[in-house]
């Protein structure tokens, strides 16, 4: 054990010597043997191997580009063609028994009866005064008659008394005697005729009071403006009303508007008249006609309010539900792919990977035009392209693909 501790120590010494001491002679006898290595190789034949490119294999498709309908995409709410609230018009207690909220009514349907009162005296009353009032017009007609005939009379004496006195047969004061009867009887007459006016006054006063009298009497019932549901319950049995007091709530649901805010940078591609698509949360897929298209933006958000108006004839689309809407902005070509075929390059562009002509793959941008049921449409490619629909997350540009094309050809 000793002697092989010795000789241990003495390797490690003599290692120590000759790394520390004499460090160039032991990096000069190793460099002239890596020359001899290096002779050595480059007398012996070089050996070339050449490696294959990897090959990917992907599923693609033939992708034809086929018109369809640009449209802007809007998400918005339904909204009630109309919504009014039904007030009183003048002051009672309601006779009626209330309708509940939810129960259809149909145009002109009473909604709320008030107490009639003494308002059915109020009209037999300005009814008795017109007729009165119409009686007296006679009188102050035939008032006037005799005014105009009083004063045919004093012409007739004046012009007699003026010829006497110019004979000599009448003195001067019955000349003017007569001048002034005929003066007092033109005033008369001015008289009667105020008279007759005043008598037709009476008979308009009347028939206005009888109106109003009447009007007061049709206040009293309370109708439905419009075809429509309750949104709420008609006012109590019993329930005091004064002018303004709400009655109930009508909306009209058909047809209903489809209501979205466009952005001012697609403002342009959207007009009144056009077709316009919508999908609800539900499901339901409806379709109808831009009707409104606002001129002035959103102070807040720089968007402009459109309306699309639908029909609803089974009233199942009800007010305030959330929709997606498209609307028709002209036709272009896209292509109808799988949304999984999308991918993302090294920027975070989305588009496809296609297959070039040398069987290689290259990414090509595009813009999403539409998502349906059946796919998603895509814009930006060129009319015939062979779209990775499978695979194309596994391959990057230039990389030799094998595509095998749904159908089973390659």
């Amino acid at each position: 054990m000793r002697i092989i501790s010795f000789l241990t120590a003495l390797i490690v010494a003599v290692v120590l010597y000759l790394v520390v001491m004499e460090r160039d002679r032991v990096l000069s006898f190793a460099g002239r043997d890596d020359e001899a290595v290096a002779e050595t190789t480059a007398e012996a034949p070089t050996e070339t191997v050449e490696t294959d490119e990897r090959t990917v294999s992907v599923v693609a498709v033939h992708s034809t580009a086929r018109p369809i309908d640009a449209a802007v995409l809007v998400r918005g709410l339904t909204e009630a063609a109309r919504q009014v609230d039904v007030r009183a018009e003048t002051t009672g207690r309601v006779i009626s028994e209330p309708l509940r909220k939810g129960a259809f009514v149909n145009e002109g349907q009473m909604i709320c009866q008030i107490d009639p009162g003494t308002r059915a005296s109020n009209v037999a009353q300005a009814e008795a005064q017109l007729a009165e009032a119409k009686a007296n017009l006679p009188v102050a007609s035939a008032r006037v008659e005799e005014a105009k005939s009083m004063l045919s009379e004093a012409e007739i004496n004046n012009r007699a008394a003026v010829k006497l006195q110019a004979d000599g047969y009448a003195s001067e004061s019955r000349a003017a005697a007569t001048t002034a009867a005929v003066s007092s009887a033109m005033a008369s007459v001015e008289a009667a005729k105020s008279g007759l006016d005043a008598a037709n006054s009476g008979v308009s006063a009347a028939e206005a009071a009888v109106a109003t009298a009447k009007k007061e009497i049709e206040r009293l019932t309370i109708v439905a403006p419009f075809a429509g549901l309750l949104e709420s319950d008609s006012a109590e049995l019993g329930e005091l009303l004064q002018p303004g007091s709400l009655c109930a709530t009508v909306i009209q649901l058909d047809p209903i508007k489809l209501v979205g805010f466009v952005p001012e940078t697609e403002v342009e591609k959207v007009s009144v008249g056009a077709r316009a698509g919508g999908r609800l949360a539900t499901g339901r897929a409806v379709e109808g006609r831009v009707t409104f298209l606002s001129r002035a933006a959103d102070p807040a958000t720089r968007t402009f309010r459109v309306e699309v108006e639908i029909p609803n004839r089974d009233l199942a689309i009800r007010d305030g539900q959330t929709v997606e809407m498209a609307l028709s902005s002209g036709a272009t070509q896209a292509h109808l792919l799988p949304q999984s075929a999308l991918t993302l390059n090294d920027t975070g562009r989305v588009g496809v990977r296609l297959v070039d002509g040398e069987n290689r793959a290259a990414f090509a941008a595009v813009d999403v035009l539409r998502d349906t049921v059946d796919g998603i449409w895509l814009t930006g490619l060129p009319d015939a392209a062979d779209v990775i629909v499978v695979g194309q997350e596994y391959v990057v540009d230039g990389v030799p693909v094998l595509a095998t094309y749904e159908g089973g050809e390659q």
